[in-house]
């Protein structure tokens, strides 16, 4: 069956909260690679920097940070190379099972494999993994509907709400299984929650019934020797500068910061240069070149969840609840519970204010704004020794954080799209895609400058610089506006 006339058969399926049975298995595998992903994303700076009689490797917190900034960056630049994939060797449908298996198999070499090695083995296999699933099950969800199917925003709905329940459930039971037993447990019960997800999409895969089975833009086979060895050169090259020194613990994230840059110049480069855009398509590229940067700005604070704030919550956070310390993980639960909490307000309220509501731009300055003034709002608690910080402060930090996201996160995807010209669709996706991995890494880069015994200037610094980013967007979102040539 053609992807046309499979979609076409789901608009009479309505056997899944009134949406097509198919979303069902989507949601489930997206929800178990979000619980096995950030389960151990959410123990996995610990396993870093933690002491031999803790379980961990005993390396650097700022050689932690690198690692966790770099891998979450590569996370998001694979989505490209997960894209790519798909349109043009496998279809989307395939490209997601492979991937999670790849996933799966990241875990259980984090769960197996001692030392760094393990860490290396399972963190590539999960990044790459994770970038392809993601890419695709987006992609498969919303080729389930036709183009004016009144079902579609409720079925990302229900497909989002499953993202989130993955990422609540995800560090508390990891970060339980994680202080009972050990690392490696924690490890393996994210590889167990990856198989779930893999067993209960596989059980369902034929009710796709075709969706995505083939690439939409197939590689001619005269091709296929040409990039197999530049891919096997890229790999070369990547471990002869592991093995020579030239790839460090220290310099990760510093160097998927670089690469990741002049991946974005390139892109920018190519689209503006092309003589397929026209001049309207050129102003709204133009227009999306300060909101690239202010999105890389504002991933570079928020993913600090994972690193500076994950090192926080370990030495600085009083985790005292009722005599009994919670693991440090479970803070990572707390935004998804925000996001929950507050996605629908948000979306009404956009809703409710229709025409009224801020432009593109000025989303985008409020959410920078906020940013920075959370990463303030920890001057206050500043300067207490270990385990002094209250936890509700801390708490509503992240609430300032889920604002900012909620401004800003939704929001991206969708203007990538809408700015983008005709002949240059997914590279602009790609690029949207490249300021999160920009900033993700950039998370592990600054994070390594954290000083426990001095963090006043640290927040002011990196508060400071994000506020100032949203004022200069909020300066220039006129001319922004403009460029942008009548698109919201």
């Amino acid at each position: 069956m053609s992807d046309l006339a499979a979609r076409q058969d789901s608009r009479s399926d309505h056997r899944f909260f009134g949406q097509p049975l198919a979303l069902a298995n989507l949601f489930g595998v997206e929800m178990w690679e979000r619980f096995s992903f950030y389960g151990m994303q959410g123990i996995l700076i610990y396993y870093l920097y933690y002491s031999a009689d803790e379980g961990g490797l005993a390396i650097s917190k700022a050689a932690a940070t690198s690692i966790v900034g770099a891998y979450g960056g590569t996370v998001y630049l694979s989505t490209i190379l997960g894209a790519w994939i798909a349109d043009r060797l496998l279809g989307s449908e395939r490209t997601l099972f492979y991937s999670a298996v790849m996933v799966m198999c990241g875990h259980v070499a984090l769960a197996l494999i001692p030392g760094l090695a393990g860490v290396g083995v399972g963190l590539v296999l999960i990044a790459v993994g994770s970038g392809g699933l993601k890419a695709n099950a987006t992609s498969l969800v919303g080729d389930l509907y036709e183009e004016h199917d009144e079902r579609r925003d409720a079925g990302f709905s229900i497909f989002y709400m499953g993202i989130n329940l993955g990422a609540l459930a995800g560090p508390l039971l990891t970060g339980w299984v994680q202080t009972s037993m050990g690392f490696h447990y924690g490890f393996g019960l994210a590889a167990i929650g990856m198989a779930i997800g893999l067993i209960q999409y596989s059980i369902g895969r034929k009710r796709l019934a075709g969706i995505g089975a083939t690439p939409p833009h197939p590689l001619p086979a005269a091709l296929r020797m040409r990039v197999a060895a530049l891919a096997a050169a890229a790999v070369l090259i990547i471990a002869v500068a592991a093995l020579t020194g030239l790839i460090t613990t220290d310099n990760m994230s510093d160097l998927v910061v670089t690469l990741t840059i002049i991946a974005a110049v390139v892109y920018f480069a190519l689209i503006l240069s092309s003589r397929a855009i026209t001049p309207v398509e050129r102003k709204r590229v133009i227009s999306f070149i300060p909101m690239f940067l202010a999105s890389a700005a504002f991933w570079s604070l928020f993913q600090q969840q994972f690193t500076m704030v994950a090192v926080y919550s370990d030495t600085r956070l009083d985790r005292n609840l009722f005599g009994w310390d919670f693991p440090p993980s479970w803070v990572q639960s707390i935004n998804p519970v925000f996001i929950i909490i507050f996605a629908g307000v948000f979306a009404a309220a956009w809703t409710k204010l229709g025409p009224r509501q801020p432009s593109s731009p000025m989303k985008f300055s409020i959410g920078t704004i906020i940013m920075g003034v959370a990463f303030l709002c920890f001057i206050p608690m500043s300067g207490g020794g270990s385990n002094s910080a209250p936890l509700l402060g801390l708490a509503g930090i992240l609430l300032l954080f889920t604002f900012a996201e909620l401004f800003l996160s939704p929001v991206g995807l969708s203007l990538s799209t809408k700015l983008a010209p005709r002949s240059f669709h997914t590279q602009m996706v790609a690029l949207f895609f490249l300021s999160v991995a920009l900033g993700t890494a950039m998370a592990g880069t600054l994070a390594k400058y954290y000083d426990e015994s001095n963090e006043v200037p640290y927040y002011l610094w990196i508060g400071g610089a994000s506020i100032l980013v949203g004022v200069v967007l909020m300066l220039i979102s006129p001319w922004i506006r403009k460029m942008m040539q009548a698109v919201h």
